[in-house]
């Protein structure tokens, strides 16, 4: 997998964030979304997981050995990987995600951005274990002006989307100032404020589309493209071009919990 490596001191930098490449992978895209990553030259890429279709220990190697092979043309490019279900279902399937990745959980830094990547591989929630990994990180890192947080399954979608912020992971958030809680899973491109900070759940880099299929639902094939200037960070929402998009660009701020805002927004009764 590809190389992990600490950033430079630096306040202006661009990053990918990438959805799930798996969950019945659709051919050819998470191919484009990476040729259209390297267009970008971003510093480094995160993925919030499901990099293989897994499942099966038996077939569990080759895959990992044909996401390297689609990956050579791109190991310039430091590439952090979140565990995701189709990523770890077992005890073989744990130890070659340990081979091609940092680790179950870890954190690290590029220039005044910390990230820290959680396991909520094989269960719904954040365990216990995770929200007291997330803690010791986010305390060791507090200094850090940005801070990231980023797992596989969305556990806080529900709370989140009902407005509560009685949960452990926005409550370590809000402690420790964390302005971005980002996840992967259910292929649908959502945003969510709670308490200042931004919830999104990642479109799909090459995992099937689902429910209407729509666009603006939230049903894409993309990526995040992700700029950071000294303390402001502007997110843009890439669709991959044709065959398998339009390559059309919206911010976080258009997208909603129901996909896009304006799509979804009531109508006036003056309205024509």
């Amino acid at each position: 997998m590809l190389g992990a490596q600490q950033g430079p001191h630096q306040d202006s930098f661009r990053f990918v964030i990438m959805g799930d490449r798996t969950g019945e992978p659709q051919p050819g895209v998470y191919e484009e979304v990476w040729k259209e990553i390297a267009a970008e030259h971003p510093a480094f890429v995160v993925s919030v997981g499901d990099t293989i279709q897994g499942t099966d220990d038996e077939r569990a190697e080759a895959q990992w050995r044909e996401v390297d092979r689609l990956l050579m043309p791109y190991r310039s490019y430091a590439l952090y990987l979140a565990p995701g279900n189709h990523d770890i279902w077992s005890a073989t399937s744990d130890r070659l995600f340990r081979q091609h990745a940092l680790g179950l959980h870890y954190g690290f830094d590029y220039g005044q951005a910390h990230f820290t990547v959680l396991n909520n591989s094989r269960t719904e929630e954040l365990s216990n274990e995770e929200l007291t990994f997330l803690e010791a990180d986010l305390k060791a890192h507090a200094m850090q002006p940005l801070k990231f947080v980023v797992s596989h399954r969305p556990s806080w979608l529900v709370t989140v989307a009902l407005q509560s912020p009685n949960f452990g992971l926005h409550q370590r958030a809000k402690r420790y100032g964390v302005e971005f809680v980002i996840a992967g899973h259910i292929h649908q491109m959502l945003h969510f404020e709670l308490e200042g900070v931004s919830y999104v759940s990642m479109a799909s880099s090459g995992g099937h589309l689902r429910s209407s299929e729509a666009y603006d639902d939230g049903w894409l094939f993309g990526y995040a493209l992700v700029e950071v200037e000294g303390k402001n960070v502007k997110f843009e929402i890439r669709e991959v071009g044709p065959p398998n998009g339009r390559g059309r660009v919206t911010k976080l701020a258009e997208w909603g919990m129901l996909g896009l805002i304006e799509k979804h927004r009531p109508k006036t009764a003056s309205a024509k």
